[in-house]
């Protein structure tokens, strides 16, 4: 039952999904869980061997999705995010990625024993990083703007340039030996202009369409879906690896057309993006082999930590200097650095290649390969958090809070919440209604929060829930609806509807009940002109919630505070908890 084809897909896509799962439930690297998910199935129990089962088109499978998870993430690539720091990441990818090609195959001759040839191969290989380990890990980190910005460029845009730069070496180690099958410099180059030039333009005309309405609704995510797969495999079809860089660029072109449905294509390629990064990594560790495995223990794997302390570190540091990062960030940047799936799809490409012309060292990059990305991925997915708290670049703890809509309700919430603790961000169309929130030392922006120039010049990175409270419902859903694929539905929160029929605002669409459904933002509003103040009262074994409710049977419930400091503003859904329970309670009280 376990060994056809229609059993191993789907159940790949599950424990991949289900190890992205365990990761977030119990706050630990996602690619750390599924690195040893897939060694579980595959080699230590044979459950799945996908190698064999997918035949010759597993390689064909991994390539593929390799080019959706770039695309995906070039699509974030839009140059109006690195205005304060383009020079920082200019020099990373050019000057940084040289001296890691160098120092790179400089260790795997002296440190691993390859021979000069196939180092001068791999040591190109070896500059990438990617999205697939990159993005997961920043998700789970939560950086300050300008280091998060930074390894995410160089991930997105190393990574096709990794792999060209190692076809690059091997075409001219082909030229150097005289050896069959080896190409022209020249036609290399031309290929990666051709690749990129298909990239761009297809990306241009793609962008033109979608914004014309030249292609309807239900038809863009899927066109774009096989455009994607078509671009890739007519670019590898002129020079292998040559399709990653394609659809890159084809990326990075329709990111920086800023087009109106952005945000929906972005959503749906983050969907399949997961399930994607999901998959493939338990595909690539679930065939491995214990053999290989026993080799990573080869004195040789000493070349890994040269690669981590020595060769990451050097090649960061010099590429950064005067470039105006701070040396916290410049020895953040200078740690982070996981390889991921194109090093070891990659890598699987040149072992055969060098091989077949007669380098048998090559039959170590496999291993090697193996060794770096469990150790990066490992090391850097477990100390990302803790170091960029350590050097303060970690940009939130987890309890921020923006609040949409100025209001003498939402002002007095906001500074209840501050003062308990909470990071708090008002958002409002208009300056002049912040103006209490700025009196009482609320941080707020002006401006919608549904605008472009919100997700470009305002960090909403260190907020982790959302209450959207103006006065217009339709305004309120729409922002809910918008943000329920970033922030999840259980941490948005939006007043009662105020509408004469609230049916006719589903509620599937908006975020959860804040307060409760007999209290609009109108009539909270009115509360607080009457008179009614947020107060805090501490419930105990000595004064118990019964004891409370007696005392302030009109008490409106806003928001309590548990044992542990934990922020409850579902009160709706936890009102037996919290009656139960010592906690405090910020109730409207006249």
């Amino acid at each position: 039952m376990f060994d056809n084809l229609l059993f191993q897909l789907p159940f790949i896509i599950f424990i991949g999904l289900f190890s992205q799962w365990l990761a977030w439930r119990f706050r630990m690297p996602a690619i750390v869980i599924m690195s040893i998910a897939g060694l579980i199935i595959g080699p230590f129990t044979g459950l799945v061997s996908p190698k064999e089962t997918f035949g010759p088109i597993f390689h064909t499978v991994i390539s593929l999705a390799v080019a959706v998870i770039l695309f995906e993430g070039s699509l974030s690539l839009d140059f109006r995010e690195i205005r304060g720091f383009k020079k920082s990441i200019l020099r990373i990818s050019t000057v940084g990625a040289a001296i890691a090609w160098i120092a790179g195959f400089t260790a795997a001759h002296f440190v691993a024993g390859l021979s000069w040839p196939v180092s001068f191969v791999i040591g190109g290989l070896f500059i990438v990083t990617g999205p697939t380990v990159i993005l997961p890990l920043l998700r789970q980190a939560k950086l300050k703007e300008r280091p998060a910005a930074i390894l995410k460029w160089e991930g997105i845009v190393v990574d096709p340039f990794g792999a060209l730069l190692a076809l690059f070496a091997y075409q001219i180690v082909l030229g150097i030996y005289h050896l069959e099958g080896g190409t022209s410099l020249t036609v290399f180059f031309v290929s990666a202009f051709l690749a990129a030039l298909l990239g761009g333009v297809v990306g241009y005309v793609m962008g033109q369409c979608l914004e014309r309405g030249l292609i309807p609704e239900f038809l863009k995510s899927p066109l774009l879906l096989a455009t994607i797969l078509l671009v890739f495999a007519l670019s590898d079809a002129i020079m292998h690896e040559t399709g990653l860089l394609a659809v890159t660029v084809m990326g990075l072109v329709m990111a920086n057309m800023h087009l109106t449905s952005h945000h929906e294509l972005l959503h749906f390629k983050e969907n399949i993006s997961v399930i994607l990064i999901s998959s493939v990594f338990i595909m690539l560790t679930s065939s491995l082999t214990i053999d290989t495995l026993w080799q990573i223990v080869d004195w040789r794997m000493l070349f890994v930590l040269a690669m981590m302390f020595i060769v990451r570190p050097l090649s960061i540091w010099i590429a950064t200097i005067n470039t105006g990062l701070t040396l916290e960030e410049r020895a953040l940047i200078g740690w982070i650095a996981p390889r991921g799936i194109v090093a070891l799809t990659v890598s699987g490409y040149f072992t055969t290649a060098l091989q077949d012309v007669g380098f048998q060292s090559a039959q170590l990059l496999t291993a090697l390969t193996l060794a770096l990305v469990f150790a990066t991925v490992v090391a850097h997915g477990f100390s990302i958090g803790w170091l960029a708290k350590k050097l303060d670049l970690q940009a939130s703890t987890g309890k921020g809070i923006v609040i949409v809509g100025a209001s003498p309700f939402t002002t007095q919430l906001a500074t209840s919440l501050q003062n308990n603790g909470i990071d708090v961000l008002m958002m409002d169309r208009a300056w002049e209604d912040l103006s209490a929130a700025r009196q009482n030392g609320i941080k707020t922006e002006t401006g919608d929060i549904l605008s472009e120039h919100t997700e470009f010049y305002v960090d909403l990175t260190p907020y982790d829930q959302l209450i959207v409270a103006t006065k217009q419902d339709a305004y309120n859903v729409l922002v809910c609806a918008d943000f329920v694929p970033e922030l999840g539905r259980l941490n948005i929160f939006q007043t009662a509807l105020h509408s004469t029929d609230p049916k006719n605002y589903s509620r599937k669409y908006g975020g959860q009940l804040l307060v409760d459904a007999q209290h609009d933002i109108h009539q909270l509003n009115e509360l607080i002109e009457q008179g009614a103040q947020l107060r805090q009262t501490k419930i105990t074994e000595v004064f118990t919630w019964k004891d409370y409710v007696e005392q302030n049977p009109h008490a409106v419930w806003v928001y309590a505070i548990t044992q542990d400091g934990a922020i409850v503003l579902d009160m709706v859904n936890k009102y037996d908890d919290i009656k139960h329970e010592p906690h405090t309670i910020i109730s409207l009280i006249r």
